[in-house]
């Protein structure tokens, strides 16, 4: 028999949902609104693009260092760059974690905004008020396109670390340490673009931190 899940996931996506909401009012009834929480996920976001640039760097040094230096054994050089393609891999994961939460909050606040404009009573405000919300959205789209820009960027990289280390774990002598040479250019490239395309979102982010502070 055929089972069908959709409605265990409606009712798991339905509480997330509800979660979030009682989380938001809980937040809301100390003072701290979900505008105030969208800067601090902005920031945690910061803070964790700029460790997976670090990460990613130091992984490149690794890759580097696997073919250049000699005074290693094959399994700690091997070791040493699995060490670092999952170090690395969980920066990426913490990067997608804290873009999704920014999202999740950005969400509940424009919804909330549009709600709240049909409360208004003077026009004039009304009308101020849409606009703003409207300049907002832009300039917060933007910044989300940087930030998946910079979220996608460690694809290439991880994609590529992860078959050098699959091949080292199977091809554990000199030979294969000598193949790794031609990815060499390859890597270095991919790496400098995604350190560029993270301080650009960073940048772009304290940018919209700055317009909603300043707001």
């Amino acid at each position: 028999m055929k089972k069908i899940f959709i409605p265990a996931l409606l009712v798991a996506s339905s509480m997330l949902v509800g979660c979030q909401s009682a989380y938001y009012n809980a937040m809301e009834k100390v003072g701290y609104h979900k505008r105030d929480i969208m800067i601090e996920r902005i920031e945690s976001a910061q803070d964790a693009q700029a460790d997976a640039k670090e990460q990613f760097a130091s992984a490149l040094e690794e890759y580097q260092a696997l073919i250049t230096i000699e005074d290693r054994s094959l399994e700690q050089q091997y070791k040493a760059l699995n060490r670092e393609y999952e170090h690395s891999k969980e920066a990426a994961e913490a990067v997608t974690d804290r873009i999704e939460s920014v999202e999740s909050v950005s969400e509940a606040l424009f919804k909330e905004w549009q709600e709240e404009l049909e409360l208004y009573s003077n026009a004039e405000l009304k009308a101020q008020s849409a606009a703003k919300m409207r300049d907002t959205k832009v300039k917060y789209q933007g910044l989300m396109s940087a930030m998946r820009r910079a979220e996608s960027s460690m694809t290439p990289v991880l994609s590529k670390m992860q078959d050098q280390v699959l091949f080292l774990k199977h091809n554990l002598n000199a030979q294969a340490i000598a193949s790794l040479k031609g990815e060499l250019v390859a890597i270095e490239a991919n790496v400098a673009k995604l350190i560029d395309e993270m301080e650009t979102s960073i940048a772009e982010s304290q940018e919209f931190i700055n317009d909603l502070k300043d707001s």
